[in-house]
């Protein structure tokens, strides 16, 4: 809720355990909001809690009993939601990928997202001048081989955001997807292919300078600090070697 004191705005990151969402926490703080720092590693962002003055939630986005304990730790009025909470599980192709991991990608991509999403949407129209940051993807705009369930989750984000947009017409609440392509964080690819630190590694190899998740919180902390009648629909963000989701420049030794 607002500080009745300072009339602090108060920010939510979900996913905030550790790349992206971490970061962002620390650069909506650093650009003055108070940050519920939402996350299933409840060690995690009780540290990251007390680094950046903000407050710390335990959150199963895919449990909606968790996410609505969340939404009353918030209080009544949110400005700004960063529906950061995703990821990515598997490399197959369609023939041969467990359909398990295609469902936990739908869960924490797009039901977790449709769940935090709702529940906090009354805060954040209580504000009179609310943000609902979605991180997006290249992948939800860009197939490739062994991304199918990775992209279909991402693809239908794209659409729940553009919906979204659309049904808040007219209300004081701006929408933005935030689409970054290569980041290299400590996690992402690493769960991707369960742990084997070989293919994850490959995913980088020769790319000088790949996107950190530094890089995607200055895109968050910018679009949060817009004048409220300015509404950034979406950002595309890739490093400058990768020109498109298949081309990217490598340099092998």
């Amino acid at each position: 809720m607002v500080n009745s004191e300072s009339n602090q705005r108060v920010a939510v990151v979900t996913g905030a355990s550790s790349g992206i969402g971490a970061a962002s926490a620390r650069r909506l703080a650093g650009e003055g909001f108070l940050v519920h720092c939402a996350a299933r590693r409840a060690d995690r962002i009780e540290t990251l809690a007390v680094e950046i003055g903000g407050i710390a939630t335990a959150c199963d986005v895919t449990d909606r009993a968790s996410v609505a304990a969340l939404a009353e730790r918030v209080g009544p009025v949110l400005h700004v939601l960063v529906n950061n909470a995703g990821g990515a599980f598997g490399g197959d192709p369609v023939a041969t990928a467990d359909p398990e991991d295609w469902s936990r990608m739908y869960d924490v991509n797009v039901l977790g997202t449709l769940h935090v999403t709702q529940a906090l949407l009354p805060a954040l129209r209580a504000s009179g001048d609310g943000l609902v940051v979605m991180m997006g993807s290249t992948a939800g705009r860009v197939v490739y081989e062994g991304g199918g369930g990775y992209t279909a989750a991402k693809h239908a984000l794209k659409a729940l955001t553009g919906t979204l947009r659309l049904e808040l017409s007219g209300e004081p609440i701006r929408v933005t997807e935030i689409a970054p392509g290569m980041v290299r964080t400590d996690e992402f690819a690493l769960i991707r292919f369960d742990g084997d630190r070989e293919k994850a590694e490959a995913v980088y190899a020769g790319v000088a300078e790949p996107l950190t998740a530094e890089d995607i919180a200055d895109v968050v902390g910018w679009v949060a600090t817009r004048p409220s009648h300015v509404d950034v629909d979406e950002v595309v963000v890739r490093p400058r070697a990768q020109a498109a989701q298949h081309k990217v420049h490598r340099v092998i030794t």
